[in-house]
C-alpha cells in the first residue's frame, strides 16, 4: 500500500524562534522525500516475485523500506508536537517528576541527549514503554531505531536539515527553540493513548468536504472540467514563482467578484498555503454560493511534498495579483 502525505500539523508562521522557511523546507523536502522514497521502494517490492527474487535484493529493499517508513512516522510526530508555548502543564509535570525524580532532571537528560547528537544526526525521543510502564528518553541514530514495544510521546529531530537554515551549526540554539515550541497538550494526549484512556474525538457534522493531495491528483487526471483555485493570501502568492499546474490564483478576500467566473456544473478545488483557515473559509463561501467546492488538505505545501506538478506564474496571473 502506498504512503499518503499527511498535512503539516503545526502552523509554521506562528512558531517562536523557528522560521516558516525552515519548517516548510523540512516538511516539503525531508518528510516529503521520505514519503516519495517509501512509495518508490514499495513499487519495486511489488514488482518482485518473492519466490524467485534474490535474497540480497529483498533484504536491501526491506531495510530501505523500514528506514523510509520510520522517517515518515518520526517526522509526523515531530511536526505534531510543535506549536505550543513550551510550558509543561501540572498533570504532565507530575508524571515527569514521578518517573525521573523531577522535571528538571527529565529536561537535563532529554536536552543532554540532544546535545550529544551535535554535529551528527538522529532523533531524541521521550517514550512510554508498554513492557515496564515507564517513560524513557532514548536516542535513535537513524530512522529505523526504536525502543521495542514503546509509544513515542515527544520527538526531536536532530538531523542537520532540521535546523541549519536558521541556526547553521548552532544546534544548542535550535534545541532551545524547539523546547519553547513544544505542545505539551499533544504529549499528554499521546500518553493517554498509550495508556488506552484517550477517547476518539467526536465527528463534526459541519465539517467541510475536502480532498487529499492524492485524491486531487486523481481528479485532475480524470476530469478536465475540474476548476482549481489557488486561494493563498496575496502576500504568500506574490513571494513565490510557482503554483499547482492548472491552477488559477484568486484573491481570497474577493470571492464575490471572481466566483462569477466559475462554472456551477463542475467541481471546484481550493487550496491555500498549508490547508488551514484560508482555504476552508474560501471553500465555505463558495459552497454558500452554490458551488461544489472542496478544500485541499495540506494545501500547496503538501502538494510539493508529494512531488506534485508545478507551473510557473504567467504574466496574466501576475497582473491579476496586482
Amino acid at each position: 500500500m502506498l504512503q499518503h502525505i499527511t498535512p503539516i500539523a503545526c502552523r509554521p508562521w506562528l512558531l517562536n524562534g523557528l522560521s516558516e522557511r525552515l519548517i516548510v523546507s523540512h516538511y516539503e523536502n525531508n518528510y516529503g522525500g521520505a514519503v516519495r522514497s517509501a512509495n518508490a521502494i514499495r513499487r519495486d517490492l511489488e514488482a518482485l516475485d518473492p519466490a524467485t527474487a534474490p535474497g540480497h535484493l529483498i533484504r536491501a529493499l526491506k531495510r530501505e523500506e523500514l528506514a523510509a517508513v520510520g522517517s515518515i512516522a518520526l517526522h509526523e510526530l515531530y511536526f505534531g508536537n510543535l506549536g505550543g508555548d513550551g510550558k509543561i502543564p501540572p498533570a504532565m509535570s507530575a508524571v515527569l517528576e514521578a518517573q525521573f525524580g523531577s522535571v528538571d532532571a527529565w529536561r537535563k537528560e532529554f536536552i543532554g541527549s540532544a546535545q550529544a547528537l551535535r554535529g551528527g544526526s538522529g532523533w531524541v525521543l521521550l517514550v512510554h514503554s508498554r513492557r515496564d510502564g515507564r517513560l524513557h528518553n532514548h536516542v535513535a541514530s537513524d530512522h529505523a531505531q526504536a525502543m521495542v514495544d514503546s509509544s513515542p510521546l515527544l520527538v526531536l529531530d536532530m538531523y542537520e536539515h532540521a535546523y541549519h537554515i536558521d541556526f547553521g551549526a548552532n544546534a544548542n540554539a535550535y534545541i532551545d527553540a524547539f523546547m519553547r515550541n513544544v505542545d505539551w497538550a499533544v504529549v499528554e494526549r499521546r500518553l493517554s493513548e498509550a495508556h488506552g484512556t484517550e477517547s476518539a474525538p467526536a465527528a463534526k457534522a459541519d465539517d467541510l468536504p475536502s480532498v487529499s493531495i492524492e485524491q486531487l491528483a486523481e481528479a485532475l487526471a480524470q476530469d478536465k472540467r475540474v476548476q482549481l483555485v489557488d486561494a493563498r493570501p496575496r502576500h504568500y502568492y506574490t513571494r513565490t514563482t510557482e503554483l499547482m499546474q492548472d491552477a488559477t490564483w484568486r484573491d481570497p478576500t474577493r470571492v464575490a467578484e471572481w466566483s462569477l467566473e466559475l462554472t456551477a456544473d463542475a467541481p471546484v478545488y481550493v487550496y491555500c498555503a498549508y490547508g488551514f483557515h484560508v482555504g476552508c473559509a474560501v471553500t465555505a463561501e463558495l459552497r454558500e454560493r452554490g458551488f461544489d467546492a472542496r478544500y485541499v488538505r495540506g494545501g500547496l505545501s503538501a502538494w510539493w511534498a508529494a512531488g506534485g506538478r508545478r507551473a510557473l506564474r504567467t504574466l496574466a496571473a501576475d497582473a491579476s495579483a496586482t
